[in-house]
């Protein structure tokens, strides 16, 4: 393996780790402080319920997309450049979206942080010699 490759694969391995944190401190806080929350608040039954579900669904899309940026990073196909690069760009915009909605916070920048890493790993990434 070359170095290109060697450094990509490092940065796609950052990006996951980042990106699994990111949704264990989700997965926590929904626990912690969402969940309580809602179940005192006064929203009607159908929106405490989206909420729930958007949140821990946000959670597991990170863990997806990170599990696929880890596999494809550590197989050597004709797709993986390709693939690694649509997982870091749909972070990317979640990124986005998170900051149009909610403005700076940490988990902006992390899931930023992640996105930044799985793509600049990706764009390492060479043709493995045949």
């Amino acid at each position: 393996m070359n170095r290109r490759n060697k450094a990509g694969r490092i940065l796609v391995v950052l990006g996951g780790i980042v990106l699994f944190a990111t949704a264990a401190i989700h997965g926590a806080a929904y626990a912690t402080y969402l969940s309580p929350a809602l179940s005192a608040s006064n929203l009607p039954a159908f929106l405490q319920a989206a909420l729930r579900a958007i949140f821990l669904l946000v959670s597991s899309d990170w863990i997806v997309i990170g599990v696929i940026a880890l596999l494809a990073a550590f197989t050597e196909t004709k797709l993986r450049k390709v693939l690694v690069l649509v997982c870091g760009v749909a972070v990317l915009v979640q990124t986005g979206l998170t900051l149009a909605f909610m403005g700076v916070f940490v988990g902006n920048e992390m899931i930023g942080l992640a996105a930044l890493l799985i793509l600049c790993g990706g764009l390492l990434f060479q043709k493995m010699p045949g």
